[in-house]
């Protein structure tokens, strides 16, 4: 799609949880952190909420690397080097975003209800407490596309092809999620179209 960065971003309701890195091997994910690594990711969830969601200011959570999100460099410095100063340029911006926030009780404590997206840093650290809470009831979406593309929230299952025990219902919330995501998307540039074009517009439409 011709596009320099995308976001993995998992959807069901108002739980929307994205990934720093994605598919990659758990011992690489430290060294791939970097604050213009983090501030892409967020800056890509940010406008998505806007666009594809229709949230007119944003509120997004960054979670930690290390257990406690390091304990105040206890358990490794990512938080402090690497985490922290991305999310101080993103507030600089503008944008709402807080943290890093210790990802073992951030789910638990429901802390994820104070927020319309969550950024994690590694792929289980995010879909672990995701599909825990709403499997089968979400949807794998690509933000930063020009095109909508959803999927199911799980993989392919090819020990059960051809055996009729598939369960379809991440399916058709892929699907029906594409549908509302395109609407919302649409309306989205139909409100911020250039306002002295549509001025001329209705003009036209009221000289016809």
């Amino acid at each position: 799609a011709n596009v320099d960065e995308v976001l993995m971003l998992l959807v069901s309701g108002d739980l929307r949880v994205g990934m720093c890195t994605g598919h990659v091997a758990l011992k690489d994910v430290s060294a791939m952190l970097s604050p213009d690594l983090i501030k892409a990711k967020a800056r890509l969830m940010h406008d998505s909420l806007m666009r594809d969601f229709g949230i007119a200011q944003p509120r997004i959570a960054v979670l930690g690397l290390n257990p406690h999100a390091s304990d105040n460099g206890l358990m490794g410095d990512e938080e402090k080097r690497i985490i922290a100063p991305a999310i101080r340029e993103l507030s600089a911006e503008g944008r709402f975003v807080m943290g890093p926030y210790p990802a073992d009780g951030f789910f638990g404590a429901g802390t994820h209800r104070q927020f319309d997206g969550v950024l994690a840093m590694y792929h289980d650290q995010g879909l672990i407490p995701f599909k825990t809470l709403t499997f089968n009831r979400s949807t794998n979406f690509t933000a930063g596309l020009p095109v909508i593309r959803t999927s199911p929230d799980h993989g392919t299952g090819f020990d059960i092809a051809g055996k009729d025990m598939a369960d379809p219902s991440s399916f058709r919330y892929a699907i029906f999620k594409a549908l509302d995501l395109f609407r919302q998307r649409k309306q989205h540039q139909e409100d911020h179209e250039n306002p002295l074009k549509k001025t001329q517009m209705s003009e036209d439409k009221e000289n016809t």
